[in-house]
Order: C-alpha cells, then sequence, then structure tokens
C-alpha cells in the first residue's frame, strides 16, 4: 500500500460538515481500538479531513509507545475511505503527512465523481455490523475460500496475515498468550489501567462488563481477556481451536502501524461480511519478550502487529462509541488561535 490511496465516502455532520463527511467520520469512529479507547480525533476543512492521535487516550502501561493507538487510528481512516467511496467519492490519503505534527496520522482529500466498487459498497455496508466478540466460536471450521479472502484483504493494504493452522504452531501460539497473561496480570499497574476501562454501561468508551465475554473453563485452549469482575461471570467453555490470525508487516514503524491499521479494518470487515466472529488477543503482541518469540514462530522476518481470534458464533454485545461533537477538533483548538 502506497502513502498516497484514492477511495471513496459518505458523510453529514454538525454545522458546517455536509452529509458525505459526517458519514465517513461517523464510520471512523466505528472502529476497533485497545481497551475501546478510541484514540481518534478528526479535524475538517473543505475539502480535508485530518485524523489525528488523541495522545491522551494512548494505553500507558499496555501501549507504553502509542503503537496500537495509532493501528487504531489506521484503522478509522480505513472506515472513512470506504464511506467516503460508498458515496461516490474519490479519497487521497497522505500518511504521517507532516514530521513536525506526530499526532497527525493521516490527511484524507476528499474529491468527487467516483463509481464505487462492489467490494467498497459491500464493505462499507458492513462497517456498522463489525465488533468484537468476546463470547465462545463454534468449532465449525473457516473454509479455505474465505482463508483466501482474509489473506487478500490484509496483502491490498500492504500486511501479511499468517493464519496458524497446524497444531504445532497453534500451541505454541496458545502458550505464548497464557505466558504473556500471566505476566500482565502479575503487574498491578496492568490491573488497575484495565479497571480504569471497564464498567457498567456507564460511558461512551471502554468496555462494559456486558461486553466482555464469560470466564473460560480452566481448560479452555486460549487465555481471553477479562474486562470488569471476573468472578463474577458463570464460566463457559470455549472452542478447541479456533483460527488464529496475525497480522504482520515488513518493518516496524509508526508508517507501518498505520498501515497494519487499514489491513486490520479491511480484514475485519471481510470476515464480518463472510459470517465471521472475531476477538483480539492483544496480550503476547504487548509483551515484549512472547512479540518476539512469536515473530521468530512466524519465521523471524515480519513483525506482528496484530493477533486475533476468528471463528463463527452468535452475535456479541458491541461496545459504546463517543459522538462527533466529542471527536471533532475546532480550529482553534487545533491551531493554537
Amino acid at each position: 500500500m502506497s502513502d498516497t490511496e484514492t477511495n471513496t465516502g459518505t458523510t453529514s455532520v454538525p454545522g458546517a460538515l455536509g452529509d458525505d463527511v459526517t458519514e465517513a467520520l461517523r464510520a471512523g469512529t466505528l472502529a476497533p481500538s485497545p481497551h475501546n479507547t478510541q484514540p481518534w480525533l478528526f479535524d475538517t476543512r473543505d475539502g480535508e479531513i485530518d485524523v489525528l492521535l488523541d495522545e491522551s487516550r494512548v494505553l500507558a502501561v499496555c501501549d507504553p509507545e502509542g503503537r496500537e493507538a495509532v493501528l487504531a487510528c489506521g484503522a478509522a481512516v480505513f472506515n472513512i475511505r470506504v464511506a467516503l467511496a460508498r458515496r461516490g467519492r474519490s479519497c487521497a490519503v497522505s500518511v504521517l503527512p507532516d514530521r513536525t505534527r506526530p499526532e497527525l496520522i493521516a490527511t484524507l482529500r476528499i474529491g468527487s465523481g467516483r463509481q464505487p466498487s462492489s467490494d467498497e459498497i459491500r464493505l462499507a455496508e458492513t462497517i456498522d455490523a463489525r465488533h468484537s466478540n468476546r463470547r465462545p466460536f463454534t468449532d465449525a471450521p473457516v473454509t479455505a475460500a474465505v482463508r483466501h479472502a482474509l489473506t487478500r484483504a490484509a496483502t491490498e493494504e500492504g500486511a501479511r496475515l499468517a493464519l496458524l493452522t497446524d497444531p504445532a504452531s497453534f500451541d505454541t501460539f496458545a502458550a505464548l498468550l497464557r505466558r504473556a497473561e500471566h505476566v500482565q496480570r502479575e503487574d498491578p499497574a496492568f490491573a488497575a489501567e484495565l479497571a480504569a476501562w471497564s464498567h457498567h454501561g456507564e460511558r461512551p468508551d471502554g468496555v462494559p462488563v456486558s461486553a466482555g465475554g464469560p470466564r473460560g473453563v480452566d481448560e479452555s485452549v486460549l487465555a481471553l481477556r477479562e474486562f470488569g469482575e471476573g468472578e463474577g461471570k458463570a464460566a463457559r467453555e470455549f472452542e478447541r481451536q479456533p483460527l488464529i490470525a496475525v497480522l504482520t508487516t515488513p518493518t516496524d514503524t509508526r508508517r507501518d502501524a498505520v498501515r497494519a491499521g487499514q489491513a486490520l479494518q479491511r480484514m475485519l470487515l471481510t470476515a464480518t461480511a463472510s459470517g465471521l466472529q472475531a476477538s483480539f488477543l492483544a496480550q503476547p503482541i504487548e509483551v515484549a519478550q512472547t512479540r518476539a518469540e512469536l515473530r521468530t514462530l512466524l519465521g523471524g522476518v515480519y513483525h506482528p502487529q496484530v493477533a486475533l481470534r476468528l471463528g463463527y458464533g452468535h452475535p456479541g454485545t458491541p461496545t459504546p462509541r463517543r459522538g462527533l461533537a466529542d471527536v471533532l477538533v475546532s480550529p482553534s483548538e487545533e491551531r493554537g488561535s
């Protein structure tokens, strides 16, 4: 994927924003983010949208370098792109366009008169339906055709999707996941941060306990992150061997994180359109030692950016989202006037 790309969108927002832009920005707010922190801000001008990193929403403990937050902003960029495409709007994207403003993740320049492709329409129509599903899946295998579609989606955005389909790789990943989960759970600062972003539905961000999923029984293969009081939830048996997917990039720069975010969202929307559910397995990516070992497991060349559990199951519970008024930057705020 090049730093400048063409795509479409839709919108309508408060005040001067048109319907195409409003709809595109609303789509941007539906991107995934760690602990549902929603670490993005949007600044609009005539014909342009800036996507900015809200550094106050970067998780200091599990994401100290802000890589996951930047990746989330990249996912928001992709949603905006396809939302604009659906409305017949072209969109040139410049990634990290200003070295003096590291918080500026991307600038999208909007055109018109572009016919959306059937794939863009399909992905845009899936944005509202996509959400993380932390509940058990069935043991039905993901078909070869869907697996191919997922890997192609990542490749189209300049990333690579590794599917851990052989038992040895799966078992090694599961061991790394359990070890990383243990490291994080033993860290009081991590536990406090996780608790701070868990709630009972009273906030427009973070993860409500109702969306956190049940506890796994002791013999569950994968250790899933628990939001809220795990002791108060009934234990459920999870699928024995879900499809594990690891999204990787050739290098490990800030630009790669933006690229990975766009690839992640294209892949997640493709999965949703194919009837798949997905949840994040962030632990081995967030712990430096296990991330290095995961890279070795994948061949030692590409850098793992996101790990996912994929499968078929009943829909989960969407997490809340902030309104556009909360994520729009006023000109005076952004330019310091």
